[in-house]
């Protein structure tokens, strides 16, 4: 069984006092003017996985304003794990609020039975901009595949931040950090066997797809020095590097210091010196190689939200993109500012315009 949302309801979500969709498991494409509520949109849709949605932000900033009541956003998700009611909340600016058939429930529980990728424009940059941002990336990459990769990288920056704290105090005793350097190291050397495992998933699914859109060799590298590998390696190099820690404040070696370095396979050069449009196509195509790993190991091809994809692409590469979700057999959605760019859809697709009036998001259906 595919995995879908067959039914979407926000209220006081964002833009939207109060919306209602009801979709199949086909595509679903999402046109309407800049700024009228699309993103809004598909930014529920991300929640319905593990992590902070799509935007990273904050419950009080998804409150729609200027009220800020709190906010809900329900489901019907359907898939391998059979049928579930999901719905989170959050009241006056309060934490968000997870439960699944009634039933509170936790993030790692949310992503045993659901999986979603997305491919936003702020993304496009990833190949020219810090290493946090792609260690993000490919965070958020290992999380679909590894659930219990956010608690990893939770404990493992817990244990840092009292580690640093040692640090800029200048404390030497060893005894004070010695339980959290195995702390670290135990967190630390399971985020970098995540990511490492994740990127394999990565470039076997890249190799065993013909596709239109370009592979990419990516490997994890250390900004500094050599990646530890093991749980040992990583507890004798944070003792080892302890004073050297001490004059800058922070911790210098770790998975927290790791880069994600990707090369465009077929002409072997670096993503970071390819044009604009390589770039953005070596993202379709990681996102897409994703997705073919997931479907492998979940049964189903995970939720697809691609936001304003279609924007930098001409028709041909439009159409091999669109080929290629509906042959995974993703429910991708897909914002966009017009209807043409999903006319190749045709009817494989569903399609909805969001427009923007009183100072609300309206979604109407366009079969």
């Amino acid at each position: 069984m595919p995995l879908a949302l067959t039914q979407l309801t926000l209220s006081h979500f964002r833009s939207h006092r109060m919306a209602r969709v009801a979709v199949d498991p086909r595509p679903v494409a999402i046109f309407g003017p800049n700024g009228a509520g699309k993103t809004n949109l598909i930014e529920a849709v991300s929640l319905f996985s593990p992590g902070r949605g799509m935007r990273r932000a904050s419950a009080a900033e998804m409150a729609r304003r200027p009220e800020s009541l709190g906010w809900k956003i329900s489901g019907q998700l359907t898939g391998p794990e059979g049928q579930h009611e999901i719905a989170f909340t959050s009241e006056n600016g309060g934490a968000r609020q997870v439960t699944i058939n009634d039933k509170s429930a936790s993030q790692i529980a949310l992503g045993r039975i659901a999986r979603t990728v997305w491919l936003i424009p702020a993304m496009d940059r990833l190949w020219i901009e810090g290493a946090e941002g792609r260690r993000r990336f490919l965070d958020r990459l290992t999380l679909s595949f590894y659930p219990d990769h956010a608690q990893a990288s939770l404990d493992y920056e817990k244990a840092m931040r009292e580690r640093n704290r040692l640090l800029k105090e200048e404390v030497r005793d060893p005894h004070w950090y010695i339980a959290l350097e195995s702390q670290m190291a135990r967190a630390g050397a399971l985020l970098t066997t995540n990511r490492q495992e994740a990127l394999a998933r990565l470039q076997a699914a890249q190799a065993e797809a013909e596709t239109a859109f370009p592979a990419a060799d990516l490997k994890l590298v250390q900004s500094e020095g050599s990646l530890p590998q093991t749980e040992a390696d990583l507890r004798d190099a944070l003792a080892e590097s302890r004073f050297r820690d001490m004059s800058a404040g922070r911790a210098l070696v770790g998975p927290h210091r790791s880069d994600l370095y990707g090369v465009f396979a077929a002409k072997g050069v670096p993503a970071s010196e390819c044009s604009t449009g390589e770039q953005k196509a070596l993202l379709i195509s990681l996102i897409l190689s994703n997705a073919r790993a997931l479907a492998q190991d979940f049964g189903a091809a995970p939720i697809l939200l691609l936001d304003e994809v279609a924007a930098h692409l001409d028709a041909t590469r439009r159409a091999a993109l669109y080929d290629e979700i509906c042959g995974l057999g993703a429910q991708a959605w897909m914002t966009g500012t017009g209807p043409e760019l999903f006319a190749e859809l045709g009817d494989r697709a569903q399609h909805f315009e969001v427009t923007e009036e009183g100072g609300e998001s309206l979604v109407r259906r366009h079969d």
